[in-house]
Formats: C-alpha cells, structure tokens, sequence
C-alpha cells in the first residue's frame, strides 16, 4: 500500500468513528443498488416494449416514493419492504430518463458513458471532500441550496411561457452547481443525523441518489449541446 493510500485511510479512519463508517457502508451499498435498478429501468426503455417512460410509470414512482417515506423504519423490522420500495422508485427513475438517453443515443451514444464516468468523478470527489472535511463545516449550504432549488423551480415554470434558451441554459448550470452542493451537504446531515440516533440508511442512500441523478442528467444535457454544436460545425 502506498503512503498516500494509507495516509487517506488514516485521515478518513480517524474523522469517523466505525459506527459511522458501518452505516456509510450500508448507505452507499443501497445507493450502488439504486443506480443498478435506474440503469435496469432505463435499458426497459430503450430495448424493450414492456415499461416505457410515461404517465403510468411517473404515477408508479410516485407511490413509491410515497410508500417509502410513510413506512417507519421500525428499528429494521420493515427494512425489506422499504429496500423494495425504494428500488421501485429508482427504477421508474431510470424509466423516466428513457426519453432522453434515445435522444442522446441518436446524437452520440459514447456521450452516455461520459456522463456516466464525469458524475461518478464529481460525486466521489464532493462525497470525500464531505467526509475528510471538519464535521459540520458544509450544513450551512442547506438553507443557500433550498433558495437555489426554489428560484429554479420558479424558473421552469416562468420559462414555460417564455420558452427563452438563456434562461434555460441558467437553469440547466445553475443546478448543475447546486447539485454538487447538496453531495456535500447531505453526506454530512447524513453522518450528523447518524450520531443523533437516525439509522435510517435507505432514506440517507435516497437523498444521495437524487444528488447522483440530478448531476447526470444535467451533465448528459450539457454534453449533449456541445456535440450538437459541433456537428453542426462540421457540417458548414
């Protein structure tokens, strides 16, 4: 082992205690289970006609999500129906992000891996930043990152009667960024509301799913632009 791989472990060993690290352990597992069944979901899509992205199928991930979020933990009791739930919820995900993979396909399917790879990049290295880095330092990001969420949701919905491609270019950024920050803040609310008694790690993988979702899907739509543009260049 190098001395640069042991001095991380050392560093990462001595900021969390081994409960903690258990219950990372267990998050990132089922946050690893989420992905899989969103890719699952997503190749229902595109390869096959039994699940396609739709009304039916946004329903569906909505209840859910509900069934997940009203289902007490119960100490563990229930953890089988909530891991089922929530891979449920994860995979109409993936059904729903169908649309947009066909059309990234149709300009360059290489594109789709990219983007794979660039978010794995950026989540890994904003999840370690979280966890090597002063405990509590980044929970001031949740009340910035609410207001910023909340002013893009004002956005989509102003600009579905303006239809200007400045404003959704902002929003397109705008929530690139944001979602970075809330890999940083919600891999240290995790680790807090652990050491507070809540070991509700399907919930905690949730949260980072979402994280891990929102900067695909915007690094998928950013790259997609670029090669368009490019095409277009080479074709003058």
């Amino acid at each position: 082992m190098t001395p640069s791989v042991r001095t991380f472990l050392n560093s990462f060993n001595n900021k969390l205690e081994p409960p903690v690290r258990q219950h990372l352990k267990n998050v990132y597992a089922c946050l690893a289970m989420s992905t899989m069944a969103a890719a699952i979901g997503a190749s229902l899509h595109i390869f096959t006609e039994i699940l396609q992205a739709g009304f039916l199928s946004a329903i569906g991930g909505l209840i859910f999500f509900v069934l997940l979020m009203t289902t007490p933990d119960n100490g563990g009791k229930d953890m089988h129906w909530r891991v089922g739930y929530l891979l449920g919820f994860t995979s109409l995900t993936g059904v729903g992000m169908g649309p947009l993979l066909e059309h990234v396909i149709a300009v360059d399917p290489s594109l789709i891996v990219t983007a794979l790879v660039g978010t794995s990049l950026v989540f890994v290295s904003f999840s370690i930043c979280a966890l090597l880095a002063e405990r509590g330092k980044w929970l001031y990001l949740g009340g910035p990152l609410m207001t910023v969420m909340s002013t893009l949701v004002v956005l989509s919905f102003a600009n579905l009667f303006f239809g200007s491609f400045m404003v959704f270019q902002a929003q397109l950024y705008l929530g690139l960024v944001a979602m970075c920050g809330f890999v940083l803040y919600d891999t240290q609310i995790i680790i807090e509301k652990f050491r507070l008694g809540n070991r509700d790690f399907v919930a905690h993988s949730l949260d980072l799913f979402i994280d891990f979702i929102g900067i695909f899907r915007r690094l998928l739509i950013i790259l997609t632009q670029k090669e368009q543009e490019s095409q277009k260049k080479r074709k003058q």
